[in-house]
């Protein structure tokens, strides 16, 4: 009996140190640490020297970053430097039809704005079948008929910046509906022939 109790002594006593070394290895595995700005060391003389602040308190871990490029003037140019921009009739014909293509893009885009917008009846659509009894229904309805406006919109002046980019005239906004207003008398440049 006397040496069952012995063996339990000597297993506690093996399991209080080794519980004692291991809480004792992260303060001998880890080394003082010194903060100096946005930089870490932990060379004494060096922090010494930069004046650095030694840091107390948990483990520190600095996982070292990949260092800046030093050619930014690179990235701005990716087209290779061999081709050169062309004004041969090949590459007018290219912009032509690109810009073709913009146009009717742009000319559908305002069409798919001009639905949204009548659909989205400036924030009051009518109400539709089980709406008028479901009030949360009807006002999800009308968040999406505004982000579909939205979305239409943002489409709209994309294309013309794009179309403005190609050069040229940016394409101006349609006429809204109802009839066009005369322009006032003498505005175009020529002289009225009534008032003579």
């Amino acid at each position: 009996m006397l040496s069952k109790l012995n063996l339990v002594a000597g297993v506690h006593r093996v399991l209080i140190i080794s519980t004692a070394v291991v809480w004792s290895l992260p303060s001998v595995a880890q080394e003082r640490i010194y903060r100096c700005g946005n930089e870490y060391t932990n060379n004494a003389t060096v922090a010494k020297d930069k004046g650095c602040k030694l840091m107390e308190g948990g483990n520190i871990t600095v996982i070292q970053g990949p260092s800046p490029q030093a050619a930014p003037r690179a990235a701005v140019s990716s087209a290779p430097r061999s081709a050169p921009r062309s004004d041969s009739p090949e590459q007018r014909s290219r912009d032509s039809d690109a810009r073709q293509i913009l146009e009717l893009e742009l000319r559908k885009a305002e069409e798919r704005l001009a639905q949204a917008q009548k659909a989205y009846a400036n924030g009051q659509p009518e109400k539709e079948g089980i709406e008028s009894r479901n009030h949360q229904r009807y006002l999800d309805r009308v968040a999406e008929l505004k982000a579909a406006v939205s979305r239409a919109e943002a489409d709209v002046n994309g294309l013309r910046r794009e179309l403005a980019r190609m050069g040229g005239a940016p394409v101006a906004p349609p006429a809204g509906p109802g009839p066009a207003v005369p322009a006032p008398a003498g505005a175009s440049g020529s002289p009225d022939p009534v008032a003579k």
